[in-house]
């Protein structure tokens, strides 16, 4: 591919990052093919462990990848006070489900993945983070999440969308209609959490989504983590919840540092929780403005 040049990978996207890219050293090239939907990459880096790419995006890490999953998933996990059943749209390196079968209360998750050949080369090539497809409270179906949400009104206390960038096979995951079907999906109470871009890149995108989201949830919130092979470093989390009285900055089920330990969490804890949701004045400014 084109961004593999002279040992280095280069993360170029003129419609999202433009004038800036992420590069990192590579080794090898594990896997480079094409399936139905995406340009899938798969290479071992110089310091960042095995790197998967769709479409030429960075998708995980093996060496950072905690701060996207933990953050995404324990977000609303920890927010809701007993999440019995799960449904991830999108996530088929299967970190994030990992991490949702890391609270005991979990009865079922379901996970549905449009594209399996990202769950097939994950297993070979991330098995540290594809390491609960097995698991007897997964079930795991390669197909259109909309269908299947469509299909399961008022059937999930937490609904996560762990997707790729608003381009292409992902676009629509960013739009009021698929927050409307989540909604639907969702049991009372419910809380959806969805990959939601990068403030210093796509600000007018998360502000316009804020905006429909209010139209539909009574609790909305934005928060971040630190990811350094994110575009800026940087990547945030759009949260609903159908319960009015939520406080979404403040979970409501805690951890102390003991049980942070028993979970073998890397990145989040309780007040990493609470301070995701405190924006830099630009972003606050943007995102409380009419």
């Amino acid at each position: 591919m084109d961004a593999m040049k002279k040992g280095w990978f280069s993360e170029l996207s003129p419609e999202m990052w433009p004038g800036q890219c992420m590069s990192l050293e590579y080794e090898k090239v594990l896997e480079d093919i094409k399936s139905d939907y995406q340009h899938i990459v798969v290479f071992k880096s110089k310091t960042y462990g095995n790197v998967l790419v769709l479409d030429g995006v960075i998708q995980i890490t093996e060496r950072d990848e905690c701060g996207y999953q933990e953050m995404i998933t324990h977000l609303p996990m920890f927010c809701h006070p007993n999440p019995e059943r799960v449904l991830i749209i999108g996530g088929g390196d299967g970190g994030v489900l990992r991490e949702v079968l890391r609270h005991p209360c979990v009865k079922e998750v379901t996970q549905c993945e449009i594209d399996g050949k990202v769950i097939e080369l994950s297993k070979k090539h991330l098995p540290g983070i594809a390491s609960c497809f097995d698991d007897p409270r997964a079930n795991v179906i390669v197909g259109d999440g909309f269908k299947f949400m469509k299909e399961h009104e008022g059937s999930f206390d937490v609904i996560i969308t762990d997707s790729s960038d608003p381009i292409g096979p992902a676009s629509s995951l960013f739009e009021k209609e698929y927050y409307h079907l989540m909604k639907t999906a969702l049991r009372p109470g419910g809380i959806v959490c969805s990959q939601g871009e990068c403030v210093w890149l796509h600000l007018d995108l998360i502000k316009s989504m804020q905006d429909f989201c209010k139209e539909l949830y009574p609790t909305v919130g934005y928060a971040y983590a630190t990811v350094p092979t994110y575009p800026s470093g940087q990547i945030g989390f759009t949260l609903c919840s159908l319960d009015d009285s939520a406080d979404l900055a403040h979970p409501c089920r805690t951890l102390t540092q003991e049980q942070v330990q028993e979970m073998g969490l890397q990145y989040y804890n309780t007040d990493v929780h609470t301070a995701a949701f405190v924006l830099p004045q630009f972003a606050r400014k943007k995102l409380a403005s009419d």
